[in-house]
């Protein structure tokens, strides 16, 4: 199960940083992504990184001011977002999965997916 929290609304220029908590099982081997959708579009994949750390990608409409991270001591995946745009509001999901073979920011490589949170910039 993977429970994200931190939303809300902010204005923009403004910052938040989303966590996503695993529970059940180890985060550690995993893949992490945050995704993001707003109302009336599709789904669009924000930020991932790789089992370790050790590589992160990122959408380019949120390069230089979103960060990704996890914490595998605590199963914890978090996105920090920093000088936040309207166009950033929308639902936020964490996601993890076993693979990225279909590219880093896809949503097909993720098997486990949190319930969301909102994030609104005004």
């Amino acid at each position: 199960q993977l429970v994200e929290s931190g939303g809300g609304s902010v204005q923009a220029e403004g910052s938040l940083k989303l966590s996503c908590s695993a529970s059940g099982y180890r985060a550690n081997g995993y893949y992490l992504g945050w995704f993001r959708q707003a109302p009336g579009k599709d789904r669009e994949g924000v930020a991932s990184i790789s089992p370790g750390g050790s590589n992160k990608h990122y959408a380019d409409s949120v390069k230089g001011r979103f960060t990704i991270s996890r914490d595998d001591a605590s199963d914890t995946l978090y996105l920090e977002m920093n000088s936040l745009k309207p166009e950033d509001t929308g639902a936020y999901y964490c996601a993890a999965g076993t693979h990225a073979l279909y590219g880093p920011l896809q949503s097909e490589n993720y098997k486990f997916w949190g319930q969301g949170t909102q994030v609104t910039v005004s």
